[in-house]
């Protein structure tokens, strides 16, 4: 995969794009497996939603925004989103364990 400053061509960023976006979701079924494992050390649904966990992770996030050029008020929409996803299935993978 070329660099951005190495692409010649918008099919070299594109086929660039697609490489990233390939392993953006690769992760993020790898941060799926995460989340239904930490079900297993929650007690409670409570625990499941961690919402003191929530208010610090989206704040550790947005730092990273900023180290990284990016809105740190879309960092924290996008992960508000993200983690409502996956809180539902962890939820879900919760109650199937009791």
């Amino acid at each position: 995969m070329k660099t951005p400053t190495d692409c010649n061509s918008l099919a070299d960023v594109r086929s660039a794009i697609d490489h990233v976006d390939e392993q953006i979701v690769a992760l993020l079924g790898l941060r799926a497996d995460y989340v239904r494992s930490a079900a297993a050390f929650k007690s409670s649904e409570s625990n499941v939603a961690a919402p003191e966990r929530l208010a610090a992770m989206l704040q550790l996030r947005r730092e990273w925004a900023g180290r990284e050029k990016l809105d740190p008020d879309f960092i924290e929409s996008l992960y508000r989103d993200l983690v409502a996803y996956f809180t539902a299935h962890e939820m879900e993978h919760w109650k199937a364990r009791q």
